[in-house]
């Protein structure tokens, strides 16, 4: 058990107690969660279990809204299961056909991905809550205290609060990404420059975890990328809008869920890139310049460090640990490690030129005021 604080406010598990609801019930009846999700997600155990955890909150949250990408014959199957569930649930069928002619519209329109899908819902979780929380749907480890705990440094008056986790599971440890690929770019960075905004991203102990809670303030400030990046690109907007003072993390345990493949676009080897992208914009946004012809060379100088640090640290535990498989990653992530091109991230709610009602409408089509909304659309 361990106490360190870092620059953040950091949390710790330091009992086995567990968490009450006491105090944080005016909290909890002002707050809206966002569970993104794919159709897919209804034959999966862990989303089951993260809705019916959340049914177990009493006070429950004001809404829980599940922004999903699905193909037009599984929307209806995906909403009758998602509403099955004892919660005041929103669904938004993220590419119905009404939301991509009104992002059309607005000049909004481009790639789809869970960036966009969490975008799309913060404008209508803005609307109806002062907290927002965010939480994946892959957890099989998910317990109703993980939205208590995200809510907790809210409610003493933090603006973000972001939960971070051990990745350990079938005797090895996961987390891959955030270990062999976020820590040692950001420390390789860190080695030449002190800047604030990299002691920031240094600050989290899971700086790729979905799981977070923000005011709905600072959740109309945020900018997400469309895809994959968008923690890190979270963790731009709150250090630009909460700082080091109004952020905080919340030690949520050990997480386990689903596991990427590395090669491919679809694996980890394809996340990479946008991970590593988002990464390099927040510091360019930042002002810090990046020596991108040494970059490759000093990340992997880190990587094998961590490498070694962490075969340590499996055999202590008496965990399975593949050196040369995560030097494997490391080859492949280290050529991510490139000037980030162009990139459209959606606007801040606070000046987006949609309302939320109007995306609700067109992304909710069985609902009656949908169909006044596809007419204008037609015009």
């Amino acid at each position: 058990m361990e106490y360190t604080q870092e620059r953040v406010a950091t949390l710790h598990r330091l009992t086995e107690a567990p968490v009450g609801f006491d105090g944080l019930e005016p909290v909890l009846e002002r707050t809206v969660v966002v569970v993104p999700m794919t159709d897919r997600e209804q034959e999966r155990p862990a989303a089951t279990g993260v809705l019916s955890a959340l049914e177990s909150i009493r006070p429950a949250p004001e809404r829980v809204i599940v922004p999903v990408r699905a193909d037009p014959d599984r929307i209806e199957s995906f909403r009758v299961w998602a509403e099955s569930f004892d919660l005041s649930v929103q669904v938004l069928w993220c590419n119905a056909p009404a939301v991509e002619k009104l992002l059309a519209r607005k000049e909004l329109d481009g790639d789809l991905g869970k960036g966009r899908d969490v975008w799309l819902a913060l404008g209508p979780a803005i609307a109806q809550g002062e907290y927002v929380v965010v939480h994946d749907a892959d957890a099989t480890s998910f317990r109703p205290d993980h939205v208590v705990r995200l809510l907790e440094p809210l409610a003493m008056g933090y603006d973000f609060s972001k939960g971070y986790y051990a990745r350990v599971e079938d005797g090895r440890l996961y987390g891959r990404l955030c270990r062999l690929l976020y820590e040692p770019l950001v420390e390789a960075v860190r080695a030449d420059h002190d800047d604030p905004v990299v002691e920031y991203l240094a600050a989290f102990r899971y700086a790729l975890a979905g799981e977070f809670a923000v005011t709905a303030d600072l959740a109309s400030r945020l900018r997400p990328p469309r895809a994959w990046g968008l923690e890190v690109a979270t963790l731009g907007d709150a250090f630009e809008h909460a700082s080091f003072e109004g952020s905080a993390q919340v030690d949520l345990g050990i997480h386990r869920h689903d596991h990427r493949n590395v090669d491919g676009d679809a694996g980890l080897e394809g996340m990479s890139r946008d991970v590593a992208s988002s990464i390099l914009r927040v510091l360019e946004a930042n002002d810090v310049d990046v020596d991108y012809e040494t970059l490759a060379t000093r990340y992997r100088t880190v990587a094998d460090r961590l490498i070694d640090q962490y075969a340590a640290d499996a055999a202590f535990n008496d965990l399975s640990y593949d050196r040369d498989g995560e030097r494997e990653q490391v080859t492949r992530y280290a050529r991510s490690l490139t000037p980030p091109k162009g990139e459209r991230r959606l606007p801040p709610w606070a000046a987006a030129p949609v309302e939320p009602d109007a995306l609700v409408q067109a992304a909710t089509p069985w609902t009656p005021s949908a169909a006044s909304l596809e007419s204008t659309t037609q015009d």
